[in-house]
């Protein structure tokens, strides 16, 4: 069990800005702390299956050293709910629609990506598909952020996983 990876699926709506983002940021900041982690993003809706992350989400991502650019989008399977241990929503909205569609005994913890930054009021990532470059830039404080406090509680999940 010690070998096994935390599994975090991350998902916003058409998995080309925030999911993605949030999965190139955790797998980098992982890999700094030397954690099992292994992360996937998805979107709840099929928009924008098969295509690259937006090409302002991998620019901003990029200038902070963060690589997006081998992403593609893919939507929320069944499967992922028995996969993956955590599912990472970055918006109410989806984890509403996650929530409403799990299927029964599902493994995976459905939580909202933002629930864990206690110093921050807001607990939706705005999506920035919308509107201009700061969008983007304040996406990547939000995720950096969180990522730090999820990264701490999945490293206690894989403290608990060697003590088995």
């Amino acid at each position: 069990m010690a070998d096994t990876p935390v599994t975090v699926l991350m998902v916003c709506t058409g998995n080309i800005c925030r999911s993605p983002t949030a999965e190139g940021v955790l797998v980098a900041k992982a890999a700094q702390r030397g954690l099992r982690v292994r992360v996937d993003s998805a979107g709840t809706h099929d928009y924008h299956v098969g295509e690259a992350p937006d090409a302002r989400a991998i620019k901003h991502a990029k200038r902070r050293g963060y690589d997006l650019s081998a992403q593609r989008a893919r939507q929320v399977r069944a499967s992922d709910f028995h996969e993956f241990d955590y599912i990472l929503a970055m918006d109410r909205g989806h984890m509403r629609q996650l929530l409403s569609t799990a299927p029964p005994a599902a493994k995976a913890k459905v939580r909202l990506f933002l629930a864990v930054c206690e110093s921050r009021s807001e607990r939706d990532v705005p999506d920035p598909y919308y509107g201009g470059e700061a969008g983007f830039e304040n996406v990547l404080d939000m995720v950096e952020e969180a990522c730090d406090r999820w990264l701490d509680l999945l490293r206690e999940d894989l403290q608990q996983r060697e003590r088995r």
